[in-house]
């Protein structure tokens, strides 16, 4: 499903025709939600489990080694925008590229390099991994606060978040903070996620990671009992957004559908659809080919890949309003050759940071062989290890996260 959801991605991004066809083509949802979601839910399978077995200490660590990782690759993308795209945006026949990068010009390189490194300024395309380098920092904290506090008081704190979000707590906290921080910089140049609203999105997903971990995860039989009203929900929101796409407006009730600000009928949506899939996922395992699972287990490294050819592709439609003809087809083409090369040199190395507990690892400790087969998003089956005293899986791989 992460490989789908890069796919996804890369397609809506590239300045081609194709980008006309996928953006949200199966109802209000995008691949962002799906790509976001099982981000969070592996964080928290994966590093629950570290933390079970080898110590909340151990577990915080390497949470903030890959948010680490994460900043350095968002770093370098910084870099290649600000040395590379800048001198070819500032000759003044790429508006594309040019209003990619528009603050840059506007404010001045010092202003722009350090509110960037900062994780303030946030241009377009290079607005998505500061969000993931936020929630994944605070994933640690969230998961030691539920260990001690559980999990309810984190959820409803998420949710009055996201429901202030609707209501324009971005806005208000953007200008409350311009008067105490010396910086100018308009909202729309901090990135179009709102990471208040988004926020609970990857919390959830959190929690139901955690859960997952701990075998208490019964999503096949919640599925089962809403597929009939979700289904439904799903097919009427399908036809609303054809419509949309055939002139229909939504007026007043689009705010209930906002991308950005995840909006509650957006969020009724992506779990409707999430039912329909959990459901309906044996009609979904020829999907797993090879190449979409290697580009999601390497989804990192990936993504970012894909944004370099982004940039390329701005660069090559010059004054055009869209890439057209052969060249269109040579970025597909170029775009995803390179996306599947990466993944097949990283996730050799990802595979390396998955590691097998100790046999010994607790008093009463059972080995199930052969081992459960994981989803299709991860290549190696497992060992399921259980304890008499907790129902918490105690296997762990550390690096298959985005």
């Amino acid at each position: 499903m992460r490989g789908l959801m890069l796919v996804w991605i890369t397609l809506t991004h590239l300045p081609t025709s194709a980008s006309a066809y996928v953006n949200q083509p199966f109802g209000f949802i995008s691949a962002a939600e799906g790509f976001i979601f099982l981000s969070a839910l592996f964080t928290g399978r994966i590093y629950f489990r570290l933390a079970e077995h080898d110590g909340y200490r151990a577990m915080t660590r390497k949470i903030w080694g890959r948010t680490l990782r994460l900043y350095g690759y968002h770093a370098l993308l910084l870099a290649f925008a600000f040395l590379v795209a800048v001198p070819i945006a500032s000759r003044g026949n790429r508006p594309g590229l040019h209003n990619l990068l528009d603050f840059y010009f506007m404010a001045g390189p010092r202003q722009a390099i350090t509110e960037a490194a900062l994780l303030i300024y946030r241009p377009p395309l290079l607005d998505i991994l500061p969000l993931y380098i936020i929630f994944l920092a605070m994933s640690s904290i969230l998961i030691l606060l539920a260990r001690r506090f559980g999990w309810k008081p984190i959820l409803w704190v998420s949710f009055a978040f996201w429901v202030l979000a609707q209501f324009g707590f971005r806005a208000a906290e953007h200008t409350f903070m311009m008067h105490y921080i010396p910086t100018r910089i308009p909202i729309h140049e901090m990135g179009a996620f709102d990471l208040w609203a988004w926020q609970l999105l990857w919390i959830v997903g959190i929690w139901l990671g955690v859960r997952w971990a701990q075998d208490n995860l019964p999503i096949e039989a919640s599925a089962r009992k809403v597929v009939i009203p979700a289904a439904v929900i799903v097919v009427v929101f399908f036809i609303m957004r054809r419509m949309i796409a055939h002139g229909f407006q939504l007026d007043g009730t689009e705010w209930l559908f906002d991308k950005w600000h995840l909006g509650p009928l957006r969020l009724l949506d992506f779990a409707a659809v999430a039912a329909v899939l959990v459901v309906g996922q044996r009609w979904l395992k020829p999907l797993a080919v090879r190449p979409l699972v290697l580009m999601g287990q390497s989804s990192l490294h990936v993504f970012c890949v894909h944004l370099l050819f982004c940039f390329a592709g701005l660069t090559l439609m010059g004054n055009a309003s869209m890439l057209n003809g052969w060249r269109q087809f040579g970025l597909l083409a170029a775009t995803f050759a390179a996306m599947l090369t990466t993944a097949k040199i990283f996730s050799k190395s990802e595979a390396k940071h998955e590691r097998q507990p100790k046999a010994s690892s607790g008093v009463g400790t059972q080995i199930i062989w052969p081992p459960p087969v994981e989803p299709a998003s991860r290549v190696a089956a497992m060992p399921l290890m259980k304890s008499d005293s907790s129902s918490a899986a105690r296997t762990h791989g550390t690096d298959t996260v985005v």
